[in-house]
């Protein structure tokens, strides 16, 4: 069965090599926020021949056609995520480098009432919060 991220490819017209599909079926896979270092090692368990030089050219065809997010969560690594239609932020935690979904209707309705106020319609926004865990 293909992947969420295998059927976007396919929807947006892009051609699906065997290689192509692995990188997607491990991106879809993923819970985490990979780099293209962990993905070609996720990838190279399933197919030994896809190359480093393959997953850059891959995730950036993704990126363009706007089926994969691309993060920098300040760690030096571009991250990817498949592009979801529910809408969340990122906690980073700078020790551990472990990235946390949420949602907060709060910040939600906060950034609304903000653009507004500046006499803007929001359209999109990104929000990334970093920080270390309080120690218990």
């Amino acid at each position: 069965m293909p992947s969420s991220l295998e059927r976007k490819c396919v929807e947006h017209g892009l051609k699906m090599t065997e290689q192509r599909r692995v990188i997607a079926q491990v991106l879809s896979a993923s819970d985490d926020h990979p780099d293209v270092e962990l993905l070609c090692q996720r990838a190279n368990q399933i197919d030994k021949q896809i190359s480093v030089a393959t997953v850059y050219r891959t995730v950036r065809l993704f990126e363009e056609a706007g089926i994969i997010d691309r993060h920098d969560f300040g760690d030096g690594r571009a991250r990817y995520e498949e592009n979801s239609e529910d809408h969340h932020d990122h906690l980073i935690d700078l020790k551990s480098g472990e990235v946390i979904e949420f949602s907060n209707p709060k910040i939600e309705q906060l950034q609304e009432e903000i653009a507004k106020e500046l006499g803007f319609r929001l359209v999109g926004h990104r929000l990334e919060l970093y920080g270390v865990k309080l120690d218990a």
